[in-house]
């Protein structure tokens, strides 16, 4: 399949084109039945030649070009509703009835705060420009209406406020809210590409509209994205002051599977300065190596690393509740546990060679031998549960 996308160096763009290439290259294996033999990138640095050679050869078009900020309120139509009509009239031109995807807005709507916009009148004007052309050249017209999106590569100051909050939070330059409590309806980048090669497998997900609202329809009009995630303003920015902290208090905060948080964090994270890409930690050194506490989180306790020089024991100590992971992932040691109470001891021979988790169990006073005389022992350990001075729950009991 040789597919054409407009608009190519656009936030939209650039992250489509790099799935597709992704796609073309064998990279991306999760879709064997998808195809791409060409993917023809244009932009407004492109020539009309050129576009006139992409729509000749397209078997399928995504049309994400588009005026979002014009210097007057003329250039909306020109560059959404001209650019569109220039489009269809080159396809026309070649008798390529190849689908065509539209990136329109949900200001298109013309409903509500969006009545008198003229940006939603030029993505309106360029909806209808679509529709008219599937009926009179038969062509398969996918109009999708977009809310605010976010994202990586997205531009701050621009037309995103999530951006823009990104962008300034992680760099520490201040933001403006004026009210915490404005809704939004947010759809994140790579929601918005897989439902983008979903369309290009004929699994694109067709709607109709009830307001601003879509309603899933089989036959629906327009197009959508199922997944979007609606937001405060105040929660987008609470949420990345917890972010930014996160070098300092190394907690990484609830971000499961599909949440907004999580998209945030990630696109939070694409806008941080170099400077602050690599952070240091604290490293509790003494006579028999260091022990680094390296992230924790809310709820799943916290992970450390521990190095013990040549010879050295440590740990000599049991826990109430707390336990533990120790996997020894460089040098060769001895872990010991021993019943508090009893004399049975529980060994377990380690080593970097053959990495093994081992649980410390509650109850059982534990140590960590480093059985070489040269390497050190370096240790991975996961406890259940954060450390807290106030309730350390670690008791000093040598094992033998």
């Amino acid at each position: 399949m040789k597919i054409l996308v407009t608009g190519a160096k656009g936030f939209v763009g650039k992250n489509l084109c790099a799935a597709l290439k992704n796609v073309k290259d064998g990279k991306d294996k999760t879709r064997p039945a998808l195809s791409v033999e060409e993917i023809y990138e244009y932009d407004v640095d492109n020539t009309p030649a050129e576009l006139d050679g992409y729509c000749k050869a397209a078997d399928f078009v995504f049309n994400l070009a588009g005026v979002n900020r014009p210097k007057s309120q003329e250039e909306f139509m020109q560059g959404n509703f001209g650019f569109a009509s220039a489009l269809l009239d080159a396809l026309e031109k070649h008798g390529n009835k190849a689908p065509v995807m539209l990136s329109s807005s949900i200001q298109a709507t013309l409903i509500g705060r969006y009545a008198e916009g003229e940006y939603g009148k030029s993505k309106k004007a360029g909806e209808e420009l679509f529709f008219d052309y599937a009926v009179k050249r038969g062509g398969q017209v996918c109009v999708y209406r977009f809310p605010n999106l976010f994202g990586k590569w997205c531009r701050p100051n621009y037309n995103s406020a999530v951006a823009t909050f990104c962008n300034n939070v992680a760099n520490d330059l201040p933001i403006t809210v004026n009210d915490r409590a404005i809704g939004l309806e947010l759809l994140y980048i790579d929601d918005l590409v897989s439902e983008m090669l979903d369309l290009l497998e004929g699994k694109g997900h067709r709607c109709d509209y009830d307001g601003l609202m879509p309603v899933a329809s089989e036959t629906g009009r327009y197009y959508y994205v199922p997944t979007t995630h609606k937001v405060t303003l105040g929660e987008i920015v609470d949420l990345l002051y917890t972010f930014r902290r996160q070098s300092e208090t190394l907690v990484i905060p609830e971000i499961p599977n599909g949440s907004f948080a999580k998209k945030l964090y990630s696109t939070y994270l694409s806008y941080l300065p170099k400077e602050k890409a690599a952070f240091d930690l604290k490293m509790n050194v003494d006579a028999r190596g260091s022990f680094t506490e390296l992230l924790k989180t809310e709820k799943c306790g916290q992970v450390s690393i521990n190095i013990s020089k040549p010879g050295i024991t440590k740990g000599q100590h049991w826990h109430h509740t707390k336990w533990e992971f120790f996997i020894v992932v460089a040098g060769h040691g001895l872990i010991q546990q021993r019943k508090i109470g009893t004399d049975e001891v529980l060994e377990f021979e380690v080593s970097g060679e053959k990495i093994q988790a081992v649980h410390m169990l509650p109850g059982y006073t534990h140590n960590i031998v480093n059985l070489s005389n040269t390497e050190n022992l370096v240790t991975v350990m996961w406890a259940n549960e954060a450390f807290d001075p106030a309730k350390p729950d670690t008791f000093f009991e040598v094992v033998k």
